[in-house]
């Protein structure tokens, strides 16, 4: 199967998500590919995902807080989340880029972000 474009995934903030393999654009819920564009100063709320996520940095540098530690995530190098790990990611200082693989595919229903009081 070729895949002619991601399909842009709606989220709250100024993220952008380009989704190449997932629910959303191949239907497919077992992995989810997709690239991530955060600017400068970017944070979102955290979260306890029923998934295990791959990143790959591409651009920039992200940091993710978990429970234990912040973790300064640059250019060329990655990070493995585990499924039920709590995080936090930001990019405070500079805009980023990275490839996002979840397994399984990423959903709304399976991140279970916190809730703002």
């Amino acid at each position: 199967m070729k895949i002619i474009k991601p399909s842009v995934i709606p989220v709250d903030g100024n993220k952008l998500i380009e989704e190449y393999i997932g629910l959303v654009n191949t239907n497919n819920k077992d992995i989810s590919v997709a690239k991530m564009v955060t600017p400068k100063g970017w944070s979102e709320v955290g979260q306890t995902p029923e998934f295990k996520e791959y990143i790959i940095m591409t651009k920039g540098v992200l940091e993710i807080k978990t429970e234990t530690e912040v973790i300064s995530v640059g250019v060329g190098e990655s990070v493995v989340i585990k499924k039920g790990e709590w995080v936090q990611f930001s990019s405070p200082t500079v805009e980023s880029e990275y490839i996002a693989i979840c397994t399984p595919a990423f959903s709304i229903d399976l991140v279970n972000r916190d809730t703002l009081n």
